[in-house]
C-alpha cells in the first residue's frame, strides 16, 4: 500500500489561474502528459529528461501545490500520481483538453 504525503486541494484559492500557471512551463506540462498517458503513478525519474534532480523537485513542488499531482512512496520508491479525478471535479474537462493538446504537440 502506498504511503501518501499531505496533498493540498486542487488549487484552493483561484484554482484556474494556479493550475494554468503550473501547466504553462513546458517541463511541467511534459510531466503531466507522461502521468496522464500512464494512468498510474510513475517513478519521478520517468517524468523528466535533461534536467537536474533539484530542478525536477522544484517542478514537482509547483505541480503538487497547484493540486495537480501527489507524491507517493511505493515499494520504497518515490512516485508521482496525477490527480485527474480531483482536478476534473474542480475544473471539468480542463485536464483532458490540456492532455489531448499536449499529446498532439508531442507527436
Amino acid at each position: 500500500m502506498p504511503d501518501t504525503y499531505d496533498t493540498p486541494a486542487v488549487a484552493p484559492i483561484a484554482p484556474l489561474p494556479a493550475v494554468l500557471v503550473a501547466l504553462q512551463d513546458p517541463v511541467r506540462l511534459e510531466m503531466v502528459r507522461r502521468l496522464g498517458n500512464a494512468n498510474e503513478p510513475l517513478r519521478c525519474t520517468a517524468l523528466y529528461d535533461a534536467i537536474s534532480k533539484s530542478t525536477a523537485a522544484h517542478h514537482f513542488k509547483i505541480l503538487r501545490l497547484a493540486g495537480l499531482t501527489e507524491r507517493l512512496t511505493i515499494d520504497g520508491q518515490t512516485c508521482q500520481r496525477l490527480r485527474l479525478a480531483e482536478v476534473d471535479a474542480e475544473l471539468p474537462g480542463l485536464l483532458d483538453a490540456v492532455l489531448s493538446a499536449a499529446n498532439r504537440l508531442s507527436d
